[in-house]
């Protein structure tokens, strides 16, 4: 599963992407947070405010339930705005 940081995240976690092998139990992109803020102290830190990241599966944007896979792309990023 390739895995996508931006912005503060990226800063925080210390890298902007990642290459993962979760846990075949983790099936939905809350589990999935879930299971990086594990990984690391960057990690927890990036995903202890969860109302504040959002996502995108295979570039959708997805919710907390929204199925991951191996294989799948998966972003995370602060709230956008347009202007």
């Amino acid at each position: 599963m390739k895995i996508l940081y931006f912005a503060w995240l990226r800063a925080k976690i210390g890298t902007g992407e990642e290459d993962l092998s979760p846990p075949a139990e983790i099936a939905t992109v809350g589990a999935l947070i879930a299971w990086l803020k594990t990984c690391s102290r960057g990690h927890a830190e990036a995903f202890a405010e969860g109302s504040l990241i959002r996502a995108a599966v295979n570039q959708d944007y997805a919710g907390l339930d929204h199925p991951v896979a191996a294989g799948d792309e998966v972003a995370f990023f602060p709230p956008v705005t347009g202007g």
